[in-house]
């Protein structure tokens, strides 16, 4: 009886296609966002990418609200799928935000630590994006995803004592001669650290999803 009733309902929307995208779209723009970082004759063009990332990221995320909306059967709840979406978008909104300070301030050279933050943020993508890929199966997946979801937590340390040992540094450097480029450069710091807060985030709300569906 229950299953006549199900093929009358709408069928489950195509959500992990969907995650998967928005995953795929977040390593595009840290890749990106890397290479700003790498400073050279296509920053502005690789700020562009950034930017076009995230413009793509936010109708995936209205997609996935969409389908929550309209979707009589869902994977999981629809409140984890809502969350889930919005945080990840969440990562690559401040992506935007970081290359948006670098136009404003027309930087054109970063120091060696942002460029080293700007490699743990894709990395923290890549996990990201293989963490969503197995969300599809996360029962039989359960032992990786943990591990996955345990080394994002790690590059959010990682990506803290980066933030701490960069504002150090341009303290001793900027910080009585120049105080317009110490207030700068913290500003990069603190767009680049909470790009893997974002990501942090991501890997939390998937370990609880984990919890309440094992």
């Amino acid at each position: 009886m229950f299953g006549w009733f199900k093929a009358l309902m709408p069928k489950e929307e195509r959500f992990f296609v969907l995650f998967n995208r928005h995953a795929e779209l977040l390593v595009r723009g840290a890749e990106a966002l890397k290479a700003v970082l790498d400073g050279g004759d296509q920053l502005a063009e690789n700020c562009a990418r950034v930017v076009q990332c995230e413009t793509q990221a936010d109708q995936v995320t209205l997609e996935v609200i969409q389908a929550v909306r309209r979707t009589f059967i869902t994977p999981f709840e629809r409140s984890d799928i809502t969350d889930l979406i919005s945080l990840m978008d969440d990562a690559v909104d401040q992506m935007r935000q970081t290359v948006k300070t670098v136009v404003l301030f027309e930087l054109r050279e970063f120091d060696p630590l942002m460029q080293e933050l700007g490699a743990t943020i894709l990395r923290s993508a890549q996990k990201t994006a293989e963490v969503i890929a197995l969300l599809g199966d996360m029962k039989k997946e359960a032992d990786r995803l943990h591990v996955l979801t345990q080394d994002i937590r790690q590059m959010e340390e990682h990506s803290d004592e980066l933030h701490d040992q960069g504002l150090k540094e341009i303290l001793r450097t900027h910080g009585r001669a120049d105080a317009m480029a110490f207030i700068i450069g913290s500003a990069i710091y603190e767009h680049l650290e909470k790009v893997v807060d974002r990501f942090e985030n991501v890997a939390n709300r998937v370990s609880d999803i984990l919890i309440e569906h094992l």
